[in-house]
């Protein structure tokens, strides 16, 4: 059993609720076993967190103050890699080889930094942009400001997938912002969590400004939205559970950032239907298709459509499927038993709604152990099957044909979702055009990037506010507009 689940009030403690287990979904192996926290434990690190707030132990320095112990707490992340890439691999599957291991470690240890940089060239005052007439008048002159200060306590509720990065982009501004923070990661993969603690410890970061509480059940996630000593409620997860968040945080109004599920479209030009064999291979061994923004939905034209799923599943055919430590493995598990059944009944949904299994669509047969499913091209006669519209978070894609253009960014649009797009073409200026017209919080036009300067977001069932950028920085503070007369 992990000797400590919780960092509270600056002092490691166990859990005094009921002990989970977290598996490793290679091989169902048992990676710790967790004494989930208190409700009563929550609620002392909530306490813990308000009274740092109010009292100003961190949220009354000064920006460049805070960036001096931000420094060193980089320094102390990035010190603890190694353990980050070892969970990365035994508590979320993730392949050791595979390019998101980029995400599980390496990129946000190195956007600490950047994130500390950012804060720093940010104003913390601002002029309004008044015109002269309100600005001068015969009775007084007024010069109107905008603030922006620590918000104050935020609850930080991350998702399975990419665990350290999820919680990363919700800690780690925070702290710079002046804000205190209670981190509950989600409970099959929480054990990274504590290393945000550690490092807090020996940057010395001050007592009761940085929580973490590890959690099996959900009574203590209700709690850190509900209680109105929270300011801010920062989420990723799925649009259920988004849904819910946003219900219990309504009666006290808090502030929310909730990044949830997405159906994100690839549509590919016919100048460019040549790229799209690689796009069922690309989302399959991207940890096996468990990302968020992951195109999902392939649009190719009508005509190209058998050709393309031909190729696709030539490229699928030779994919190393294996456990996440091994170096060779391209497609890992996914993270439960759950999620592979999820897997099968909408690979079984679109075949009941007309479509066809092109290659994959079941649990590979030399695995008695982990929660395997094979890479698996659907093709989908329209955008209304059932594979098309919800997100399963696995290594499934659906392709789709399309009349033209318009045709496409039709069926892109026809979603409840709404977190990121991806458009290819060799005409870079029709490739544009086609990009402005998805609505999505972010669109990729032949690239993407993941950065600290550029900000993502969802619209519809795909959340609200922003990560990441000046955007995301910016939901950690508040705004007040001063307007000083004389």
């Amino acid at each position: 059993m992990l000797e400590y689940s919780a960092f509270i009030d600056g002092a490691f403690v166990k859990g005094e609720g009921r002990a989970f287990n977290v598996e490793n979904p290679s091989d169902e192996s048992i990676v710790d076993e967790v004494a989930s926290v208190s409700v009563a434990q929550v609620d002392k690190a909530i306490g813990a967190a308000r009274r740092a707030f109010d009292d100003g132990r961190w949220s009354g320095l000064t920006m460049k103050q805070r960036g001096e112990v931000m420094r060193r707490y980089a320094e102390a992340l990035r010190k603890r890699a190694d353990r980050l890439k070892e969970l990365a691999i035994n508590e979320a599957g993730c392949p050791v080889s595979s390019t998101v291991m980029g995400a599980q470690v390496h990129a946000p240890l190195r956007m600490t930094d950047e994130i500390i940089d950012m804060f720093l060239a940010l104003p913390e005052i601002q002029e309004n942009p008044l015109p002269l007439h309100e600005r001068v008048n015969p009775y007084f002159t007024v010069q109107s400001l905008k603030r922006w200060t620590p918000l104050g306590v935020v609850s930080a509720i991350s998702a399975y997938n990419v665990p350290f990065y999820n919680a990363f982009w919700k800690v780690v501004p925070a702290l710079m912002a002046g804000d205190s923070v209670i981190l509950r990661p989600n409970p099959l993969t929480p054990i990274s969590a504590l290393i945000f603690a550690e490092a807090a410890a020996e940057a010395g970061i001050p007592d009761g400004v940085l929580n973490v509480v590890l959690e099996g059940g959900l009574d203590g996630g209700q709690l850190m939205t509900t209680d109105e000593r929270v300011d801010l409620v920062s989420f990723t997860g799925s649009c259920t559970v988004g849904v819910k968040v946003a219900q219990q945080a309504a009666p006290t109004l808090k502030r929310l950032v909730l990044e949830l599920g997405g159906k994100s479209a690839q549509i590919y030009l016919p100048d460019a239907v040549d790229r799209a064999a690689s796009a069922a291979y690309s989302v399959c061994t991207s940890h096996a298709g468990q990302g968020c923004v992951l195109g999902t939905r392939v649009f190719v034209p009508e005509e190209s459509k058998a050709q393309v799923l031909e190729a696709m599943a030539a490229q699928l055919a030779g994919v190393k499927i294996g456990v996440a430590s091994d170096p060779a493995t391209q497609l890992g598990p996914v993270i439960s038993a759950g999620q592979r059944d999820r897997c099968e009944h909408f690979t079984r949904a679109a075949v009941e709604a007309g479509g066809r299994v092109v290659t994959g669509g079941r649990r590979p047969a030399e695995f008695d152990k982990g929660f395997f499913y094979e890479p698996t091209v659907l093709d989908l006669p329209d955008n209304s099957n059932p594979a098309a519209q919800e997100e399963i978070f696995g290594p499934v894609v659906g392709v789709i044909g399309y009349r033209d253009l318009d045709h496409a960014v039709e069926m892109a649009n026809d979603s409840k979702f709404g977190l990121s797009g991806w458009v290819h073409g060799v005409d870079k200026v029709a490739s544009l055009g086609v990009g402005m017209r998805i609505r999505s919080g972010a669109v990729n036009i032949n690239g993407a990037v993941m950065s600290s300067f550029a900000s993502g977001g969802g619209i519809k069932m795909s959340g609200l506010g922003r990560e990441r950028g000046t955007e995301g920085l910016r939901e950690f503070q508040m705004l007040t507009t001063l307007n000083i007369g004389g």
